[in-house]
């Protein structure tokens, strides 16, 4: 009779402890539930930060390239056109006095501006040129390439006139062709297609700026402002 007690004794703890280890194990494993759930949740994080902040894809060197050499192309396509058939020849009238095709060899800027400046506009492109090439390394934004590369295609253009036309390099005048609602650029300076580029792509950098879009691809926006509710800070 004296070892049945002990054998109660020796069986009541086992039964005791069969209900705390399965409540153990139900406690564990919501857990081991949770941990995939908690770096989804870090990585989604991580997504919109990146959406938000600008992802920093690979150069858009090529972009900057071929719009460059197309606007350049074309600008020399053009310019040579108008030597040979223009120099000689009227203004001609398009889409109804819109439009002129004319001639004029320009020592000055964009626009007839700055002229008697030839050598110092020279100077000016070549460094707008190196810049952009420089600056080309880090260029990831698809829109800042395409000002830059219209840019570049307008400022070599005219370089190529300022250093193989007449009178001599460095002194090259530009040559003009385009002329809006008059023959002879009265009521608009006659430009060429280097200006027009040149034009396009300095309001497209200065529209990203506004932007806050730079030419990394990163785009900064300001962080929402906090309002504490129950103690908590909320986004407004």
């Amino acid at each position: 009779m004296s070892d049945e007690p002990k054998a109660t004794e020796e069986e009541t703890p086992k039964v005791a402890d069969e209900p705390a280890e399965e409540h153990a194990g139900e406690r564990e494993e919501p857990v081991v539930a949770e941990k995939p759930a908690e770096s989804g949740a870090k990585a989604d994080d991580d997504a919109e930060e990146f959406s938000i902040t600008g992802s920093l894809p690979e150069p858009r060197i090529r972009t900057l390239a071929v719009l460059a050499g197309g606007v350049l192309a074309l600008d020399v396509l053009t310019k040579v056109v108008s030597v040979a058939f223009l120099e000689n020849a009227g203004p001609i009238k398009l889409f109804g006095g819109v439009l002129y095709l004319t001639f004029v060899r320009n020592p000055g800027a964009a626009f007839g501006l700055g002229e008697g400046m030839t050598w110092v506009l020279a100077l000016i492109a070549l460094g707008v040129a190196g810049f952009i090439f420089w600056i080309s390394r880090n260029l990831r934004s698809e829109k800042w390439a395409v000002g830059l590369g219209l840019v570049l295609g307008g400022a070599v253009g005219n370089l190529v006139d300022r250093l193989f036309r007449e009178p001599g390099p460095m002194r090259g005048h530009v040559v003009d062709f385009l002329s809006l609602f008059d023959p002879y650029g009265r009521v608009w300076p006659v430009f060429n297609v280097a200006d027009m580029a040149i034009i396009g792509g300095g309001v497209t950098i200065i529209v990203l700026a506004l932007l806050q879009h730079d030419y990394d691809g990163t785009v900064h926006r300001e962080a929402p402002a906090l309002v504490e509710a129950d103690g908590q800070p909320e986004p407004k």
